[in-house]
């Protein structure tokens, strides 16, 4: 993404020093810094998403010169355990990629000697730190699929293991990539002022309410606005969510996440030389391209900072609607959850 250098140190500066959030600047070369190319073969884990089958389709029908000859081989199909919507998908989507001549192996250990790089696409993000360990030991570059984590504290030891071995990871919701907020991120209406974001916002109990699915939303909020949010409150009804989250600039975004009538995704960019729309969602192919990009490179189209900052985001707005709207610190819930990463990087070894 083509970025300004005083937006760059503007996001480098607010997302490390600002909140704390944890990643010290020699970290963050070490995750993007181009490697040797790697092998075209990938690995899923995870079969519980339709991103799964997506991405094999793709991938396995080998006429898209931009996917680069990479090639679905192996796949491991838990995924979620005890999410009764995306267990029950698991027998159809392991039929689904076997018919595009994808294996399927009993384990994560198994799958990791048969190929270069995974796509970690299990449904439940609370499964993403003990799933992706044995990928980043293995020294295998890994896309997160969202949510990158339950919990702002398992991100930040995936992200503190993946500088530990050298080895670059990200996370996007596809909505990132779409090409109206990518150009908004890109200069088109100069710097952006403030923005509104909109998605789907679907709860699930195992998980802090925007991390399921309203993470779509979040993301498309911080493609355009970066990350410097210090505070946010909440305000939540049956059918809908609202947070809205100064910067430390002074700049307010808003991300509003909806449960009853058509299910969208979009927003509004407010800039200095004129408003924009963002959306429509564009499908996968966006997201699958940079992906690719970065299986080949090693150079991550989304920084560390800016996805930790999102889980804090989403789960302050959790912590506002405990306590009724509250004003909540992005500062503070980091502060918690780096105490609590810190504790189970030191049961990894």
């Amino acid at each position: 993404m083509d970025q300004s250098t005083p937006r760059r140190k503007f996001i480098r500066n607010t997302a490390l020093a600002g909140i704390g959030i944890g990643l010290t600047a020699a970290h963050l070369p070490a995750l993007g810094r181009p490697l040797s190319r790697a092998g075209k073969r990938v690995g899923i884990i995870g079969l519980d998403t339709s991103h799964a089958v997506a991405f094999t389709k793709a991938l396995n029908a080998g006429d898209d010169p931009a996917f680069g000859g990479y090639k679905v081989v192996a796949a491991y199909p838990k995924g979620s355990l005890d999410i009764e919507s995306s267990v029950k998908r698991i027998p159809e989507y392991t039929e689904a990629v076997k018919k595009l001549g994808v294996e399927i192996v009993d384990s994560v250990a198994a799958l990791l000697p048969k190929v270069d790089v995974v796509l970690l696409e299990t449904n439940d993000g609370r499964r993403h730190l003990e799933q992706a360990i044995p990928v980043i030991q293995a020294g295998k570059r890994v896309f997160i699929d969202k949510p990158i984590t339950a919990s702002l504290a398992d991100a930040l030891v995936i992200f503190d293991l993946a500088a530990r071995h050298h080895v670059p990871v990200f996370s996007s919701s596809s909505l990132r990539f779409m090409s109206s907020a990518q150009e908004v991120a890109g200069g088109k209406i100069g710097k952006v002022l403030g923005a509104d974001a909109y998605s789907p916002c679907a709860l699930e109990k195992t998980h802090p309410d925007f991390f399921w699915y309203g993470i779509h939303g979040v993301e498309i909020l911080y493609t355009v606005m970066g990350p410097g949010c210090r505070e946010l409150v909440r305000v939540h009804t049956e059918g809908t969510d609202v947070a809205v989250g100064t910067w430390e600039d002074g700049r307010i975004g808003t991300f509003r996440g909806t449960r009853t009538g058509k299910h969208t995704y979009g927003g509004t960019a407010y800039g200095e030389e004129g408003d924009a729309v963002l959306g429509p969602f564009e499908g996968y192919e966006p997201l699958l391209k940079q992906i690719i990009q970065f299986f080949d490179t090693g150079r991550v189209p989304v920084q560390p900072e800016d996805t930790l900052e999102m889980c804090a985001f989403m789960e302050a707005a959790d912590e506002s609607r405990l306590t009724g709207g509250g004003r909540v610190s992005l500062a503070e819930i980091t502060r918690r959850a780096r105490q609590k990463a810190d504790e189970k990087l030191r049961t990894i070894s």
